[in-house]
């Protein structure tokens, strides 16, 4: 029974050691870093005390921007190399968090690991300064034109280059750029690399301090022709010099007769695109292109190319013609016959006011004029009245 006992005890203390073990996963140690060159930096680190007798650890490393984890890597060695950039740096610096994520004493508990990480904050070589502005990099077959505007142009300015990559190989193509030119406002250079085999490092400098960035890649426009194939436009640019293995997309913007711009992408491998066409409006296109399946590079837009010309409808034109001299017709029409049957249409109606001013005005000679016109009877015929004296003997007779 004790035996047993002292087995059970001996049993459940190397359990609780594994799995203390597991729990409390100990974090790396001495982190260090090393400039390789501009644009890249080393971490390393120490393996930890207590897995100093593993031959192979597990650890997982990530940037924090913002104060939030942009990608998680995992490594099995005790060290790193990534871009540290001055236009993604935070407070001019990178901050990198280690942490060591081993099978054999690793925890799936994210708060654990938040207490087992180490972080180091890198600082740039020197202090970062917005040098230029509105970089921007035009590639060719094998070469890149690219300019900017500097910010203050009585700084001497340096320019370094090369192609993006953690190699010793693309380490060593740092090249400058000693051809300086001037173009109206903006500064530019011709870079001897091609563009269309990755991004480009670009590292500018002056004594206010450096900027270390990835610029914007651009394409020269390619030549439009437009030609008529029936209701439809036949689109055609001509092929670009770089980037022949890839996919280019387009996008297209046209107005027509008075209607509102219309943009769409397309995709085509023979660079030839077909839209409707109405042979009566005036067109005006404005195009831009951009690579699928190959580094990030677009063209800006070009400038209007115009086909075509208005044409007027004719049913319009007969609108606008016969209604106008129908109107007028009516409206003469009904002129004439407004005035011939004025009286009738629109009769005089006297003012009150002056009916009434009238009436008291002469009100004293019209009441002597109604006195001496009343009613005078006809005086009637009188016939004379003959007497004739009569004898009392004789015989009366009757006067006829």
């Amino acid at each position: 029974m004790t035996f047993n006992l002292e087995f059970f005890a001996v049993t459940f203390s190397a359990m609780s050691l594994v799995l203390h073990s597991k729990a409390d996963c100990p974090p790396p140690s001495n982190l260090t870093h090393n400039w390789l060159d501009p644009f890249t930096v080393n971490v390393s680190w120490e393996k930890p005390h207590d897995l100093l007798n593993k031959t192979h650890v597990n650890y997982k490393y990530t940037t924090i921007k913002n104060g939030k984890d942009q990608d998680t890597t995992g490594t099995g060695w005790t060290n790193f190399t990534v871009a540290c950039l001055t236009e993604e740096m935070d407070s001019n610096r990178c901050t990198y968090s280690v942490w060591t994520d081993d099978k054999s004493c690793s925890s799936s508990d994210e708060i654990t690991h938040q207490h087992q990480r180490v972080n180091i904050s890198v600082k740039s070589r020197k202090p970062s300064a917005q040098v230029v502005k509105g970089f921007k990099c035009v590639i060719h077959s094998e070469e890149a034109d690219c300019s900017w505007i500097p910010v203050d142009r009585s700084l001497n300015l340096t320019l370094s280059y090369r192609i993006c990559g953690r190699s010793a190989e693309h380490m060593k193509g740092l090249k400058v750029c000693d051809h300086l030119y001037i173009n109206g406002t903006r500064m530019g250079c011709f870079l001897k690399v091609d563009a269309t085999k990755g991004d480009i490092y670009i590292l500018v400098e002056t004594e206010a301090g450096m900027s270390t960035f990835k610029p914007k890649l651009e394409v020269p426009l390619p030549k439009l022709s437009i030609k008529e194939n029936g209701s439809r436009l036949k689109l055609s640019f001509e092929r670009l010099e770089v980037g022949k293995d890839c996919k280019w997309q387009y996008e297209i913007c046209h107005k027509k007769c008075s209607y509102s711009k219309e943009c769409k992408n397309y995709t085509s491998d023979k660079h030839v695109i077909e839209v409707a066409y109405d042979e009566r409006c005036h067109y005006e296109f404005q195009y831009r292109i951009m690579a699928d399946y190959c580094p990030e590079v677009s063209s800006d837009f070009s400038e209007v190319v115009t086909y075509g010309t208005d044409k007027p409808d004719v049913t319009l034109t007969v609108v606008a013609i016969v209604v106008p001299i129908i109107l007028s017709i009516c409206v003469l029409l009904s002129c004439y016959c407004l005035r011939r049957h004025s009286a009738i249409i629109c009769p005089n109606i006297p003012d009150p006011s002056a009916i009434f001013k009238e009436m008291m005005m002469n009100g004293n000679k019209e009441l002597k004029t109604t006195t001496g016109s009343l009613y005078t009877p006809v005086p009637e015929p009188l016939e004379p009245c003959r007497i004739t004296p009569v004898n009392e003997n004789s015989i009366l007779q009757q006067n006829i």
